[in-house]
């Protein structure tokens, strides 16, 4: 072997070698894919290190752009695939694929979903992010389950059958899969049946599940914490961080730090668990969307005609009564009033957030929480917590480098030091007063914050806030966009667009 072979030989092995022997790839997930929600472990931080494209629009630095239905799940890119749900139908959703470089069609599969709840106007039905490797996609939809099929035909692998979820607010579903070594991995914490569940990615058995009985609704995706004693999972939920065996689904630990309810998703880096979040006490949330609209009538009570004029056409399950209204009325008179509604709406034994007739003076912060141990961990564990007024209740942080940043409505951005949670810098605005539901995503030195309004705002990933470029997309974005390969995908509404130099 010549010296010129020995040396590619050798640089073949090192890159093959760092790629299998990271924590954070699935089998056939290359080091520059976009496997999922906010892509590697939900970070919001791309591995590749191509060039991405500061300025960019429908006129500059386009790549494709393609029409799809109506849906706010973010695209998920491996293999040289982009794959995406939509709504096709109002009573049809499908599961799409692109090749990633060109826009062209690869293939759609669609499946008739039944009788569907209504939602809030911001969520779609078409609400879920797919999970993929270089084998097969796995797609969640509400009525139909956990759906896997191969990533190069969109052929049937397996399907799981799941409860519908229930969401007495009309949310409507949001949660996600995550894949992690041969698992797939799904949290559903509904106002009716949460649960955690962990399938076999190539059978689809299911492994193992958790009755989270003890959570309301909420939408933090699980992530995976690497330890020195091995990777856990680690599942945000109502009032507590929850740290899970992989192999078996058991509670390893808990810390009870956090709120009624949480809709952002924890970053991990280096054993340690970053959070922001931001959450009202359930008898004021009560009260204010049920009592007080032009349903109720105003007298500090709830009540279950109340319940169900506010729900309309969609009748409450029985079995929620039972569960949580007929568990907080302790002096049956068919009403809740006061303490009654923490009881009722807030599990025995996890009084998150603030207390009836006040509201919380903490009900927004950042905190980190290290991983490991086991048993309750708050005490231990916890190591800062701080008030803030400037976080968003559906905006995840981004963590990169020694910083945290957060985004809220507004186009407030705020960065905190993630070695002891003190504030770096802002609250500054970042010239895009917009409604925020995207979370910011990262890659080669930029930090990607699109906003409700169409527009993609595009900082210096640095210490100080450095804006870059403010990029027009045409339409409203709701989902996070995807880096991979050297482009930016961003899902509007009703279209799928790439961009790169």
């Amino acid at each position: 072997m010549t010296s010129n072979k020995f040396v590619q030989f050798v640089g073949s092995v090192i890159a093959v070698v760092a790629i299998f022997a990271s924590p954070w790839l699935c089998e056939g997930v290359a080091a520059d894919d976009w496997p999922q929600f906010r892509g590697p472990n939900s970070t919001g931080i791309a591995t590749s290190q191509k060039s991405l494209p500061t300025t960019f629009s429908l006129e500059e630095n386009l790549k494709w752009k393609v029409e799809l239905g109506d849906g706010v799940g973010c695209p998920s890119i491996v293999a040289g695939r982009a794959f995406i749900g939509e709504m096709t139908k109002p009573d049809e959703v499908a599961l799409t694929a692109f090749d990633a470089a060109s826009g062209r069609l690869l293939w759609r599969r669609s499946w008739p979903t039944g009788e569907l709840p209504e939602v809030h106007m911001t969520n779609s039905q078409a609400s879920t992010t797919p999970a993929a490797d270089a084998e097969r996609v796995y797609f969640y939809f509400s009525t139909l389950g956990m759906i896997c099929v191969d990533a190069a035909t969109g052929e049937d692998r397996w399907k799981a059958e799941l409860p519908v979820p229930y969401y007495v607010f009309k949310w409507g579903p949001g949660m996600s899969p995550a894949v992690h070594g041969d698992l797939v991995i799904f949290c559903q914490d509904d106002d009716l049946n949460p649960a955690l569940y962990a399938f076999d990615k190539r059978t689809g058995k299911l492994r193992w599940k958790d009755e989270r009985n003890d959570m309301c609704a909420g939408y933090s995706h699980p992530v995976i914490n690497r330890t020195n004693d091995g990777d856990e999972l680690v599942v945000a939920g109502t009032g507590m961080l929850i740290g899970y065996d992989l192999e078996t689904g058991k509670r390893k630990w808990f810390a009870k730090t956090l709120l009624r309810n949480i809709k952002t998703t924890p970053v991990c880096r280096d054993g340690i668990v970053y959070i922001s979040l931001q959450s009202s006490g359930i008898a004021n949330q009560w009260i204010a969307s049920i009592d007080q609209k032009e349903t109720g009538n105003r007298d500090g009570k709830v009540t279950k005609e109340e319940l169900q004029a506010f729900v309309g056409k969609q009748r409450v399950p029985e079995a929620f009564y039972k569960k949580t209204f007929d568990r907080g009325d302790a002096n049956k008179d068919g009403a809740l009033d006061g303490d009654e509604l923490d009881k009722a709406f807030l599990p025995p034994g996890n009084e998150a957030g603030a207390r009836f007739g006040a509201k919380n003076p903490a009900d927004e912060y950042v905190l980190a929480v290290r991983g490991g141990g086991n048993g309750d961990v708050t005490a231990t564990h916890v190591l800062w917590k701080h008030p803030t007024k400037h976080t968003d209740h559906i905006v995840s942080p981004l963590v990169s480098g020694d910083r945290m940043l957060l985004v809220k409505c507004g186009g407030i951005a705020t960065c905190f030091s993630t070695k002891d949670g003190s504030p770096l810098w802002g609250p500054k605005r970042i010239d895009n007063g917009s409604d925020y539901f995207a979370s910011p995503i990262a890659g080669d030195g930029k930090v990607y914050i699109a906003g409700e309004n169409g527009y993609v705002v595009v900082l210096n990933d640095g210490p100080e806030l450095d804006i870059l470029g403010k990029n027009d997309v045409g339409g409203s974005i709701v989902g996070t966009p995807a880096i991979a390969d050297g482009r930016i995908y961003v899902r509007t509404r009703d279209h799928l667009l790439c961009f790169g130099l």
